[in-house]
């Protein structure tokens, strides 16, 4: 079942469509990182202990670099797996023969689930090691061992950030019985939380502004009030734990206070550190993630489909 899944979705011209777009949006962007790279130079920092990692997160502003590309992109890419998953089975009557062969029928949303993942695996880690490989040629440089596996971590928060949108995705295609209806709804969600709520947030931000003269501790209390308000989405936990997962030199997300700081020594963070540090965010996107299964796992089941 789960092959027959993932040949259909390979054979969907919506998803190669899709999936030409985030290649040609990768091969531009690596082409904008390296041309940064070959402008700048030896910097001198301690990001150059990480060279490699440019090509992620660099750019030379005529294009935004790759992170920032699949932080746009990929709910697209898990939206239009999903959207017809059940539905357009159920309005074709293949559901309610496939439900009456000696199978469970949670077998059904969970081949879905997995094919659409294992899909979704494929093309990023196809994206990654072809960026590192385009890098090996261009740079002759190899990746050092700590390099690729912030590289192989960025890629699997990547594959749970996008399976957040398709397990979304799967839940509206069971909760409603048009595939233009789910596909709308899904696309409708993750427009809120890319153009109206940072809005929302900044008239609200803006309107619980202290004064110039308020103390440090009310200054505090607002830069907090203000990370805590941008962490509501889902593209804000992505953006912050890929920023910090390739860019080493990241050392904190949110406001610190002067005695945080006291003895802090400047330099890139070792991969375990980084981890630790974007643990919340990566914690958060998995919880929505599973969230968003149960939701269509539960809706599937109670749902009574009936033959045509």
């Amino acid at each position: 079942m789960v092959l027959k899944e993932v040949s259909d979705h390979i054979r969907s011209w919506r998803v190669v469509i899709l999936m030409g777009l985030i290649l040609l949006t990768c091969i531009g962007s690596l082409y904008t990182s390296l041309t940064a790279i070959g402008n700048a130079g030896s910097t001198g920092n301690n990001d150059d202990l990480f060279f490699f990692l440019h090509l992620f997160t660099l750019s030379d502003g005529s294009l935004p670099p790759f992170f920032v590309f699949i932080g746009f992109l990929g709910p697209l890419l898990g939206i239009s797996l999903g959207f017809d998953a059940v539905n357009s089975e159920q309005n074709r009557g293949t559901l309610s023969r496939l439900l009456a062969q000696p199978i469970p029928r949670d077998y059904v949303i969970n081949t879905k689930f997995v094919a659409a993942l294992l899909v979704i695996s494929l093309l990023f880690f196809v994206l990654s090691f072809a960026v590192i490989g385009a890098g090996l040629v261009a740079l002759g440089v190899p990746p050092t061992p700590s390099e690729f596996m912030r590289i192989l971590s960025f890629t699997l928060l990547s594959i749970v950030y996008v399976a957040l949108w398709l397990n979304l995705s799967v839940f509206f295609s069971v909760r409603f019985r048009q595939p233009a209806t789910s596909a709308l709804a899904g696309i409708a969600v993750w427009l809120f939380f890319t153009v109206f709520y940072p809005l929302i947030a900044n008239l609200l931000i803006k309107a619980a502004t202290p004064s110039p003269y308020a103390s440090g501790r009310t200054i505090y209390l607002f830069e907090r009030f203000r990370f805590l308000l941008m962490q509501a989405m889902p593209n804000e936990l992505y953006s912050q734990a890929t920023s910090t997962l390739l860019i080493p030199s990241v050392r904190s997300l949110g406001p610190l206070t002067m005695e945080q700081m006291e003895g802090a020594i400047p330099g890139p963070l070792p991969l375990g550190q980084s981890l630790l540090l974007v643990w919340p965010q990566l914690t958060g996107l998995i919880a929505l993630t599973f969230l968003c299964f149960i939701l269509s796992y539960l809706a599937f089941m109670r749902r009574e489909i009936r033959s045509r």
